[in-house]
């Protein structure tokens, strides 16, 4: 199972696979056409309220990852979660996210989760 997580303004690159956007607003300044998105799970991305949290308030790495993992339980979510890692089985994807710190980020929890 191949996952990995790039920035969604880097231009494609042709072993990306199945790219899959999994910020909930669209990223500001880039074009659909130029992002190449295959999926964009909007239920799959952190909450408002936790991205507020995490981006404005300082919150820690490990409690948002707790909390953002808490959030991947809920039905609609774990379900795209299952979805995601089932095209993952069949061949590469590719998180994308506007994050500048792709480490630190809620696509690098989902790569943790789709891996193990």
């Amino acid at each position: 199972m191949s996952v990995r997580v790039r920035r969604v303004h880097e231009a494609p690159e042709p072993d990306d696979g199945v790219r899959v956007l999994v910020d909930r607003l669209w990223p500001r300044g880039l074009a659909k056409e130029a992002a190449q998105v295959d999926e964009w799970p909007k239920a799959l991305t952190p909450s408002t309220e936790l991205r507020r949290w995490y981006h404005a308030d300082g919150g820690s790495y490990e409690e948002f990852r707790e909390r953002y993992e808490a959030e991947l339980a809920a039905p609609e979510a774990a379900e795209l979660l299952d979805h995601v890692r089932e095209l993952a089985a069949k061949g590469p994807v590719t998180l994308l996210t506007a994050s500048k710190d792709t480490g630190h980020s809620h696509a690098a929890v989902l790569a943790r989760l789709l891996a193990g």
